[in-house]
């Protein structure tokens, strides 16, 4: 199977409620494929490689089961939810949202006989340390310091037709995420080979021209030798150089290196992906309420995934159902107007 095979029926790549020797299989199939398919010339690399999948998928099962479950996200819902209310400064910014998602556009076009689609709404989440004023009891209290949260750059990118695909679309991305993470650090390793291999070339061609300015061509031209000091300076770097490249291993140690950093992501899948379940008491200015006070609040829930990269990225979400009628229409392109702007 070729590399953008993998990209093709994701849904069918994973499965949250049971872990079978053909989906350890495939994902050893698809992790070798993505990273490097010159892996598989390694003695036992499939066996090898499966407890650390085994790992991976176990953990993605976990966090794939407890995210919650969808709730209906939709203008007419806002007023009555809590947290689309906490998400969402009016209800007239949830079209404009759906209306930005394409793939959920192709997927009702994809499918016309659907009514409903399942999403992950994705948000850019803030907490801020503010002064402001609370009411405890009858007194109104003064320069209390509160948290204030905030929800911006909604997102809605993943989708499935129904929750339990969206569910296993999930886990599969989440999968990808974790070799793409271990494919940039097989990366920075080629990286590094690439640079000492390179700085070893230009050490030795220094060294030649060092070399050949003493007591031959640079008699001839009356040039002065060069210092043995300098010499010995480059002879030294080219040893450090050597042991460097010795250390990192030739071409087949080098994929030994790369199957290593593999298996070592995909052993510990929870220091580069994490979920958390968050449940806040806001109240309708979206500052957290202590159990003290008595302003108006309502318990909001939403998870946060926190993606320790190369760029760490901490984002809100929550699992949303959408009816097709939600969902804007594509904007038609007025050529008349068009035409006078030309």
């Amino acid at each position: 199977m070729g590399i953008l095979d993998w990209f093709k029926n994701r849904p069918a790549q994973f499965d949250p409620d049971r872990v079978s020797d053909e989906m350890i299989r495939a994902a050893a199939d698809k992790a070798i494929t993505l990273t490097n398919p010159r892996l598989n010339v390694l003695p036992g690399c499939q066996r090898r490689l499966a407890p650390a999948i085994e790992t991976a998928v176990e953990f993605l099962r976990a966090m794939v089961q407890s995210l919650p479950g969808a709730r209906a996200l939709s203008p007419a819902t806002w007023s009555r939810d809590p947290a689309l209310r906490a998400f969402f400064v009016a209800p007239t910014d949830i079209p404009a949202v759906l209306g930005r998602s394409d793939n959920l556009r192709t997927l009702f076009d994809k499918f016309p006989e659907l009514d409903e689609a399942c999403l992950i709404l994705g948000m850019a989440y803030n907490e801020q340390r503010v002064f402001g004023m609370a009411l405890h009891g009858d007194m109104v209290q003064r320069d209390v310091v509160q948290t204030s949260v905030s929800f911006s750059d909604h997102r809605a990118h993943i989708c499935g037709r129904d929750e339990s695909r969206l569910r296993r679309v999930v886990g599969t991305q989440a999968f990808e995420y974790l070799l793409a993470q271990a494919l940039a650090e097989i990366g920075e390793e080629r990286v590094e080979r690439q640079e000492l291999e390179g700085n070893r070339a230009l050490i030795r061609a220094r060294l030649r021209l060092l070399q050949q300015q003493g007591p031959g061509l640079g008699s001839m031209f009356g040039a002065p030798p060069a210092a043995r000091s300098e010499q010995a300076r480059l002879e030294t770097e080219l040893l450090e150089n050597e042991r460097q490249l010795a250390a990192i291993g030739g071409s087949e140690s080098a994929l030994e290196a790369e199957f290593a950093c593999l298996t070592e992501v995909l052993g510990h899948p929870e220091r580069y992906l994490h979920v958390e379940q968050k449940q806040l008491r806001l109240n309708t200015m979206n500052v957290v309420a202590d159990k003290a006070s008595t302003d108006p609040a309502a318990e909001v829930d939403f998870a946060i995934a926190n993606l320790a990269g190369a760029q760490a990225v901490r984002r809100a979400f929550v699992v949303a159902s959408v009816a097709r009628g939600e969902v804007p229409s594509t904007p038609k392109i007025n050529f008349d107007d068009a035409a006078r702007l030309l």
